[in-house]
Parts: structure tokens; sequence; C-alpha cells
């Protein structure tokens, strides 16, 4: 019935700010990017592999009521093949990582971060 993941849709509070951290820092690419007047909402369709994230800003969007066990979303999880380089750019730019921890039913290393909103990222290293 159901295929694959076509896309998931964050809302951001700084839109500048936002898309460079998404396409500069993480690298995503940028698809398309419209402003809609009507909803004075920026959209950018980026892509990570065969999957699409939707950066859409708001005027005065509510924030997380917790972090991260909100009701909804948890995290967003970004597979990788090698923790250590990415986690070294997002230092390098200034971004708090949290400690490499192993899962314990795969093995596998994953750690934490957040986006410039606070929403939590995971890097889960998958070679």
């Amino acid at each position: 019935m159901l295929n694959a993941i076509h896309h998931v849709a964050l809302i951001c509070t700084d839109y500048v700010r936002s898309r460079r951290f998404y396409v500069e820092l993480l690298g995503l690419d940028l698809i398309r990017e419209v402003y809609r007047e009507e909803r004075q909402s920026w959209k950018a369709d980026l892509r990570i592999g065969s999957v699409q994230l939707e950066l859409f800003s708001f005027p005065a969007p509510v924030m997380r009521p917790s972090h991260p066990e909100a009701t909804g979303l948890r995290h967003l999880a970004f597979a990788v093949a090698n923790l250590d380089p990415v986690i070294m750019r997002l230092e390098a730019a200034g971004v708090p990582v949290e400690p490499i921890r192993i899962d314990p039913y795969t093995d596998q290393r994953f750690t934490f971060f957040s986006d410039p909103d606070g929403l939590p990222l995971e890097l889960y290293e998958a070679p």
C-alpha cells in the first residue's frame, strides 16, 4: 500500500538561517524555492537521497511544547556512513553535538544535535 516516505515538512522561525543550515551546512540539495505571498511564507523543497524535506516559514509559528518528547515528530534521523567527519563539520560550525551512543539493539553508533529552532536531529551511522 505505502511505497516510501516522500517528504517531511518542517516549520522554522528564521527562514534564511534554517535554509543556510540545511543546504550549506548539512548539504541537502535545493530543488525549488518559492515565496507564497498570500501566506507570507517561504517554502523550499530540499532533497536528501530519495526523500524530500520541505522547509516552511510562517509569521510567528508556535514553538514545540517540549524537547523532544512532544506528541508528534520526535526527531528526524539522517543516515551517514561515518559519524566522525560529520560531527567535526557540525562542531566547527558551532553546532553542539551530544556524545556518541551505541544503539543497544543494532550496535550502530548515533548522536543527536539540533537545528536552529531546536528541532532534535539524529545522525545514525549506517555503513
